[in-house]
């Protein structure tokens, strides 16, 4: 679910301190924007699809550990209006959990997890971060 910041905004990872942006950019090696219009043509160009596991849920504050009562979206139906999609990325092992935990995987898709862009996650550095997001930008370049 998106955080505080991101809700507020009504934005996807709106939050500065997230790097989700910011590895995107970098992994598809194009100029950082900050406009969100921007960002969105960006990831239209590159055929990609931002949505959220879940649809709602009740939570104190932004952190996925305090995530309770999730309703997850409905899967069956996005596939079923985007019936090319091959390859789902997982921005946090939450994300693959709480999917995994409510619906099955689709066949002839391919999951990956990959590290949550939080600035939170420093764990990973912003350099590994980038390593391990570039599938995104080899699977995306494949596609054309």
């Amino acid at each position: 679910m998106p955080g505080d910041q991101s809700i507020a905004k009504q934005q996807f990872y709106g939050n500065r301190g997230n790097h989700f942006w910011k590895i995107m950019f970098t992994i598809f090696k194009e100029s950082y924007s900050v406009s969100y219009e921007e960002r969105k043509a960006f990831l239209k160009k590159h055929k990609i699809a931002l949505w959220n596991v879940l649809s709602s849920c009740m939570r104190e504050g932004s952190s996925d550990a305090k995530i309770t009562n999730e309703t997850i979206n409905d899967f069956v139906d996005f596939h079923n209006q985007y019936p090319n999609i091959r390859h789902v990325f997982f921005e946090s092992k939450s994300a693959s959990n709480y999917f995994h935990k409510y619906t099955t995987q689709h066949e002839g898709i391919s999951y990956k997890i990959l590290p949550s862009t939080s600035g939170l996650n420093a764990g990973i550095s912003f350099d590994q971060k980038v390593e391990m997001w570039k599938v995104v930008a080899q699977t995306a370049n494949s596609l054309y």
